[in-house]
């Protein structure tokens, strides 16, 4: 029997529900909203999460579920590769997953929906390195023209600990990079308890930083859309080294790419 997806499906929501509420309390998880109080339920927001690791599992955090935020309405862009699995992509889709093509995006923030996006993507993976957290930023812009085309303000997110759940082996190389970029995930060796796919339990802290305005702007130059991508980027550096003592992280080193 073939069941079709459905993200509004009752019996899934009560089965993403206790995910979440798992997950949140196995590593724990925990969120920190610098001023919360300027985030309004009735308003969309593109939160830029960083960084991926092997897999961004502390986007769990942010998910609508949880409660946490208290923004009703919440989708996590993913790769389309995450939902070729049959059955799991159901799970996905019932925790707030959607396919990240520009067509989702744009419609689930028209539709009221608050999207989180990790900008660096498969390339960032692909960069990861033991002891240092890399992002790739400085040639992702697509997520801010959108934010800036249809004025939806842009919140800078980073989660510390995340690269800690899993313990990882990957191949390196620029053929290696071509062929990640083609399936569009990066095929690498990860392990977690007793080298199973269960996370290990590493705490995980979600820090969420100050929304920046944005006017709507229907066709910006390029020069307007550097200009609020050095903002994102500067904001993240901030969030990065004002927290990073307190989530247990004094010596971290970040690197934008």
């Amino acid at each position: 029997m073939i069941v079709p997806v459905d993200d509004k499906s009752k019996i899934g929501r009560r089965v993403a529900r206790y995910i979440c509420k798992y997950a949140c309390g196995y590593f724990p998880v925990t969120l920190y909203v610098e001023e919360k109080h300027v985030f309004d339920p009735n308003c969309a927001y593109v939160f830029g999460y960083e960084p991926h690791s092997v897999l961004p599992i502390g986007v769990v955090a942010l998910a609508d579920m949880t409660g946490f935020l208290g923004l009703p309405k919440m989708k996590v862009l993913a790769s389309t590769a995450v939902f070729y699995t049959p059955f799991l992509r159901h799970i996905w889709t019932w925790l707030g997953l959607t396919p990240a093509t520009k067509s989702n995006f744009v419609s689930n923030l028209a539709a009221g929906y608050s999207c989180v996006i990790v900008p660096g993507g498969v390339q960032e993976t692909f960069l990861m390195e033991h002891g240092k957290e890399k992002v790739f930023l400085k040639s992702r812009r697509g997520f801010v023209r959108i934010a800036l085309e249809n004025g939806y303000p842009l919140v800078p997110v980073f989660c510390f600990g995340q690269s800690n759940v899993y313990k990882w082996w990957k191949p390196s190389g620029e053929l290696f990079l071509k062929f990640a970029r083609a399936i569009k995930f990066t095929p690498i060796v990860f392990w977690g308890m007793f080298g199973s796919p269960l996370p290990f339990r590493h705490p995980m802290h979600v820090v969420v930083g100050k929304p920046i305005e944005l006017k709507k702007n229907p066709e910006p130059t390029m020069e307007e859309v550097m200009e609020v991508h050095g903002q994102y980027v500067e904001a993240l550096k901030e969030l990065f080294e004002k927290h990073k003592a307190r989530a247990g992280f004094p010596d971290l080193e970040l690197e934008i790419l």
